[in-house]
């Protein structure tokens, strides 16, 4: 008869011991050989003896952190017991959460009593245990892939169980990148509490997962025991603490969607389950958003079609309307305001086969960290396919280190002049149109706003005093101060300096940067004195009692605006900007031949990181 085993605990870290169960049905002396293996290599690592119930293994120091299974055999006949190995100290900045929540809950699925599984069976259990057998991958194995991949393709990551996130906080603090993936559906109310702080705090979270964090559950029982009621009325804990009630994160009483942590939800994704399973294969996701740098080296356009077979039978989405064809998410579903969105896939047609929806591949700031979501079960399974791989080595290469960089939030427009003014972003073109859009991470269009008298810089009051009122204020090519009025048109102030090259208003105060120096303007007499000569600058912009200047080596310097010589504080690499503006902490900047780009990470740089180099690939 088989030998059935499970593991005292879904992890282990370097240089500790993990116990094993072992009984049979029968009365047949429980001996045999244990084989332990790693997954991500398939190469044993063990090959031993267990005699009677209980089996320990001492995982040696130096076995590298990976997901492990121990194979139990006695007569021929085996059991797999899966388990990850910990690193004891951080080894790597990328850390691989594995969903042995969602294993377990559909362990056993459709035994009544004996698996939360299947959905709304009224004989699906309550309460599953951890002590027993099973508890593995699914035969489609969503997890495998990417596990696989990563160390041949050069990244050498960290492994945990997503049980090790429940109280995870001293674990995520030893790391860059929490990476998720596969078919990460089930979170206690623990792992996602230290999930969203790690990330608010400044870590970075890629989800190359579907249907993710959409039921919570409960840990009792020294976490050996998983609840999940799957319905508010069966669940006690309903009229205890309603937070932590089990149904879905989005549903009442919780009414916590997971779109605050991950961008999407499986509310509006798709699933095509069953016989209709293989219909995965025959879907793609189109670009929306090429000049990310996401698509980086993927040499797709806007429009093309990618990633066939990366769209699972799971899709997450967020809810999102067309503006002059570019999608833009609502929030109304808890999205947070920052999603971008990089990719869609309309799923609709999938309501004759399980739920119809959409798929959005995002990324968004949270807090001083960054998430990007795949938003699909399958992305790992692809990873053959040149785009699939190369964007999930923009990720990694990406949120695995501290920096954050610019990241282009627009096309390029030969837009000459930027500032903030009413939370839009206004922009003055070469030609002498002036133009608006939101400021958004998103590559909105601009919009025509009126025009403009040849303007080389822009530059707005964050509140009107009794000598500079709330608007617009530029300097011209032929050295005059402008403003404009929010409801009138172009009125001339003063003469500007000569060769002026940026503007910035700080507490009422206008600076400028000109070809002698840094200038300042006296309100008395409209006449400019120079503050600092030969600072070397091409732009000049103000922000939060600031300001910014962007010198001739393409570097972002920046002091305080005093009326006298002051020390610059070299930031950061100015991304080939030659037009910069600041807003609510991000600098905005372009330059000719540009798009439009944004910073938000203003901490002085410590290092550069390495850029990729271009992959040939095709779209579709």
């Amino acid at each position: 008869m088989t030998v059935h085993a499970y593991a005292e605990s879904t992890s282990c870290v370097q240089g500790g011991a993990l116990r094993f169960h072992l009984a049979r049905a029968s009365r047949a002396p429980l001996r045999g050989s244990v084989l332990v293996e790693d997954v991500a290599t398939d190469l044993a690592v063990l090959d031993g003896e267990f005699t009677g119930p209980v089996w320990t293994l001492d995982v040696p120091p130096g076995w590298r952190s990976s997901l492990y299974r121990a194979v139990f055999t006695a007569d021929e006949e085996s059991s797999e017991v899966y388990f990850a190995v910990r690193a004891a100290r951080p080894r790597s900045p990328v850390l691989l959460s594995i969903p042995f929540p969602t294993w377990q809950a559909y362990n056993r699925a459709g035994i009544p009593g004996e698996s939360i599984y299947w959905s709304e069976q009224p004989t699906r259990a309550s309460r599953v245990s951890f002590d027993r057998p099973g508890g593995g991958p699914p035969p489609e194995r969503w997890e495998e892939g990417m596990i696989r991949w990563l160390g041949p393709a050069g990244y050498d990551v960290d492994y945990c169980s997503a049980l090790d996130l429940h109280e995870g906080r001293g674990l995520l603090s030893g790391y860059r990148l929490l990476m998720v993936s596969g078919h990460d559906e089930y979170w206690s109310a623990g792992m996602r509490d230290s999930v969203e702080e790690f990330v608010r705090r400044g870590g970075n979270m890629a989800v190359f997962s579907g249907n993710t964090c959409w039921w919570q559950f409960r840990l009792e029982d020294d976490g050996r025991t998983m609840v999940c009621y799957r319905d508010a009325i069966a669940d006690p804990m309903a009229a205890v603490d309603p937070a932590l009630t089990t149904v879905e994160w989005s549903s009442a009483p919780v009414n916590r969607p997971e779109n605050g942590l991950t961008g999407v939800s499986f509310r509006r994704g798709a699933g095509t389950w069953g016989p209709y399973m293989r219909l995965m294969h025959e879907e793609s996701y189109t670009v929306r958003f090429p000049e990310h740098w996401v698509f980086e080296g993927t040499k797709l356009g806007e429009g093309d079609t990618f990633g066939r077979g990366a769209i699972g039978y799971e899709t997450d989405a967020c809810d999102y309307v067309e503006e002059d064809g570019v999608p833009v998410a609502t929030g109304r579903d808890g999205t947070p305001p920052s999603f971008v969105i990089l990719a869609t896939a309309d799923l609709r047609h999938w309501h004759r086969y399980g739920q119809g929806g959409m798929a959005t591949m995002g990324v968004f700031g949270l807090g001083a960290g960054t998430v990007f979501t795949a938003s699909t079960v399958n992305w790992g399974n692809t990873l053959h396919d040149p785009v699939v791989d190369r964007i999930t080595r923009n990720v990694l290469d990406r949120l695995s280190v501290r920096a954050g960089g610019w990241e282009t939030i627009g096309g390029a427009d030969e837009v000459g002049a930027l500032t903030v003014f009413d939370s839009l972003l206004y922009g003055a073109t070469r030609d002498g149109s002036l133009l608006t859009r939101e400021v958004s991470g998103q590559n909105l269009r601009w919009r025509p706003a009126g025009t403009a008298p040849a303007l080389v810089a822009l530059a707005t009051p964050r509140e009107a005093t009794a000598i500079h009122p709330i608007g617009l204020y530029g300097l011209t090519a032929d050295d005059r101060l402008v403003y404009r009025d929010p409801e009138d048109g172009w009125t001339t102030l003063a003469d500007g300096p000569r060769g002026g090259v940026g503007l910035g208003m700080v507490n009422g105060e206008l600076f400028a940067a000109a070809t002698e120096g840094l200038w300042l303007l006296d309100p008395e007499t409209s006449s400019w004195s120079l503050v600092e000569a030969g600072t070397g600058a091409v732009a000049l912009a103000a922000m939060n009692g600031r300001l910014y200047l962007v010198d001739a080596d393409g570097r972002i310097r920046t002091r305080l605006p005093v009326a006298t010589p002051a020390g610059w504080t070299d930031l950061c690499d100015a991304g080939g900007c030659t037009v910069l503006t600041g807003h609510a902490g991000t600098l905005i900047g372009t330059g000719r031949d540009r798009p439009l780009l944004r910073r938000a990470n203003l901490l002085r740089e410590t290092a550069t990181p390495q850029g990729a180099a271009e992959v040939p690939v095709s779209a579709g």
